[in-house]
């Protein structure tokens, strides 16, 4: 995951994250895009409690518009697993077996998988290529001025809370990240996901959490 100024977030949620009951094991990879605040210190403190724990940062001179891409691609360098999972801090996991829910329902043939976060659990939604998102991914990794937070219907709309993906195509899918979108164009990417994800709502998988 990426994080920006956000040590309140990362003290509310990444205890959750680093706390995951997944007995083959896995890795958290936390990227700072220069923060200001007291983020890189608290990520050194989490360190110093958590092996599995890894962060890293960027140099403070990177374009601001191309920050959270090349975050993402340092990310990937250090991971060492074969499946990543590109996470917000926000979406604090809803306990602690959260990650082994999303590993058993996960289809493996599938290179990319989209997971929409609900009141009830998690809906996962698989792409046998990543090439098939690209209208979901153009569309929510677009640059913009804001980052509006809105939590209805993020399933019909490609609103996507979190990205599973092969490490080996994870690269190529970056090439989707903050492109510039037109309103025409975009307005032709929200058509196609709505009609894709309401036609293809029955082929996803529904995890649900007490």
């Amino acid at each position: 995951m990426t994080v920006y100024d956000q040590a309140h977030e990362i003290k509310e949620n990444l205890p959750a994250f680093l706390t995951q009951a997944y007995e083959p094991g896995y890795e958290v990879i936390v990227v700072d895009e220069t923060s200001t605040d007291d983020t890189s210190e608290l990520l050194k403190l989490y360190k110093q409690d958590y092996p599995i724990l890894y962060t890293t940062f960027l140099p403070k001179q990177l374009n601001v518009h191309i920050r959270r891409k090349m975050a993402i691609n340092l990310g990937i360098k250090a991971s060492k697993n074969d499946w990543l999972i590109l996470q917000n801090i926000n979406n604090k996991p809803k306990d602690e077996t959260e990650l082994q829910a999303i590993v058993d329902a996960l289809d493996e043939d599938a290179e990319l998988t989209f997971g929409y976060i609900n009141k009830k659990g998690i809906r996962l939604q698989s792409f046998a290529s990543y090439d098939e998102a690209c209208y979901h991914i153009l569309k929510s990794e677009r640059k913009l001025r804001h980052v509006y937070n809105r939590r209805f219907m993020n399933y019909i709309w490609g609103r996507y809370n979190f990205m599973i993906v092969r490490k080996d195509v994870s690269y190529d899918v970056l090439k989707y990240f903050e492109q510039k979108v037109s309103a025409w164009t975009l307005l032709g990417y929200r058509i196609r996901i709505i009609l894709k994800n309401l036609f293809a709502c029955s082929k996803t998988t529904i995890i649900k959490f007490e």
